[in-house]
């Protein structure tokens, strides 16, 4: 769900402008169905060179902005059937909490990974997340992307099938970053780019608004994206370091949104 594609597939879509380039990033994932991928960029891009970006150019993007205190303690939540099931999941409820935070704990292949999700961020997200981990749906899924390029790290999670064209057969919504910038629109020009920042855990869409399903990113480097993704949880910094070291392995580069199949494999084998 990280990458730049076509409409249709699966993942997180990315553009910076580096040495007065448009890049594009591989966030995103094939999805036939629309159901878990990035949105394809607006314009032609190439994916950027490894040489384009440095971390102190990254650093020199916007941020994220500021998440809204909410003003009630639930919201209603809207889950639409949508193409077919990588694996059979129930919609999750429609209602959601808006206070605290869920823990989930993945046991994978490299040690335990753990996310703490914010209600507050996006209560609908989170909602579908923690339904589908307490259903079974991520065990026995592996991460199928890796991107380690500057301005562009994270794993590509959350497909049974593996390919990045998988999903929940329903999809949902956007929330927080994407609702607040595009509310911007009104008064002002959102920023284009924006750098989530190392540790976010984001979830994915098939590359177009309100099309979010089951495939997330784990984001392992501050990394520059249209903010079209909704921001849900964090890793910590435990887990971080695992997911570092299994990345450091690098990847077989397979994938035409740039990235590919980590040589070090991360799959989820449970949830607690």
């Amino acid at each position: 769900m990280i990458s730049p594609t076509s409409t249709g597939s699966s993942g997180l879509r990315g553009l910076a402008a580096a040495a007065g380039v448009l890049l594009g990033a591989a966030l995103t994932a094939g999805c036939s169905s629309g159901e878990a991928s990035t949105p394809p960029p607006t314009t032609t891009t190439t994916q950027a060179p490894s040489h384009a970006l440095t971390s102190e150019s990254v650093s020199r993007y916007p941020r994220l902005p500021d998440v809204p205190p909410l003003d009630t303690t639930t919201v209603s939540c809207s889950y639409t059937t949508s193409g077919s099931a990588a694996r059979t999941a129930t919609l999750p409820s429609t209602s959601a909490s808006t206070t605290g935070t869920a823990e989930v704990a993945f046991e994978t292949s490299i040690g335990r990974i753990d996310l703490v999700l914010d209600r507050g961020h996006a209560p609908c997200t989170v909602n579908s997340f923690v339904s589908l981990a307490q259903q079974g749906f991520y065990s026995g899924t592996s991460c199928h992307r890796l991107s380690d390029e500057i301005g562009q790290q994270y794993y590509q999670c959350g497909d049974p099938t593996g390919t990045g064209t998988g999903g929940p057969g329903y999809t949902f919504p956007d929330e927080y970053p994407v609702q607040q910038l595009t509310a911007q629109t009104a008064t002002g020009r959102p920023p284009e780019i924006v750098a989530y920042p190392r540790g976010t855990v984001a979830v994915a869409d098939s590359g177009r608004a309100d099309t979010n399903g089951s495939q997330f990113f784990l984001v392992t480097g501050d990394t520059l994206l249209r903010p079209d993704y909704t921001v849900f949880g964090r890793i910590t910094d435990e887990s971080l370091a695992l997911l570092d070291a299994a990345a450091a392995t690098g990847h077989d580069a397979s994938s035409v949104l740039g990235g590919g199949v980590p040589n070090t494999p991360v799959t989820i084998t449970s949830v607690g």
